[in-house]
């Protein structure tokens, strides 16, 4: 295979909208029209439920991580690691502008990177992995955890690999892409305004808007 032909099909491969195939069999809707609007992992939590949401995310993970797995062994090209980052980057870009939906309206990348780097270099992506997790534990927010991730990503890839490294200068480049992904998030959280994870939404807007009770009529408050 050409490398070339690798770096089309990982991003054809990437561009499989799996939380837009989730909400049509599921329920009969298009998810960029629920929720936040993303078809990544977390809105497909929100509208869809953890079950569903699990499986979108292993899948866009998987399809991070395959063609760097894969394809290197179907070419014939010095530094096929070398390719392997350029499939991987490939396949994310394909995530975030997917051509099955002419470029428009894919997710952030998040967890198809973390298939691309988990393949590429294992312990310092389940190290970004785990600061993921607790921060969501600890605060509630997915986009906080997916920013603290990618801070951490780089500098232990730094640690493991080395500055010199290749991986190392995609983990940082892509770590900059996803605080420019979440730019919004960012501002929300700032004001206070974003989603927490396993909250409903509405609940503290009804409350808020909710009338004050009535005085009672004839009481002390009248006299």
């Amino acid at each position: 295979m050409h490398p070339a032909v690798g770096i089309v099909l990982a991003y054809v491969l990437g561009s499989i909208p799996a939380a837009l195939i989730a909400g049509k069999v599921t329920r009969g809707i298009d998810l960029r029209q629920h929720g936040s609007g993303n078809l990544g992992a977390t809105n497909a939590y929100r509208v869809l439920g953890a079950k569903v949401a699990s499986v979108v995310m292993a899948f866009d993970a998987g399809k991070g991580a395959l063609p760097v797995l894969l394809f290197p062994r179907w070419i014939s090209v010095p530094h096929p690691e070398l390719w392997a980052i350029g499939f991987g980057i490939a396949a994310i870009v394909g995530h975030v502008w997917p051509v099955f939906l002419v470029g428009k309206g894919g997710g952030k990348g998040v967890a198809t990177a973390s298939g691309v780097f988990l393949a590429l270099a294992w312990l310092p992506t389940l190290l970004s992995a785990m600061i993921w997790i607790l921060v969501i534990v600890r605060s509630g927010y997915v986009s906080l955890a997916s920013l603290c991730a990618a801070a951490v990503l780089p500098v232990a890839m730094a640690l493991t690999e080395g500055v010199g490294s290749p991986v190392f200068v995609v983990a940082a480049l892509v770590s900059l892409f996803v605080f420019w992904s979440h730019r919004a998030n960012i501002g929300r959280l700032i004001r206070g305004e974003e989603h927490r994870f396993g909250a409903k939404r509405g609940a503290s807007e009804g409350a808020a808007a909710a009338p004050p009770p009535a005085p009672p009529k004839g009481g002390s408050a009248a006299r």
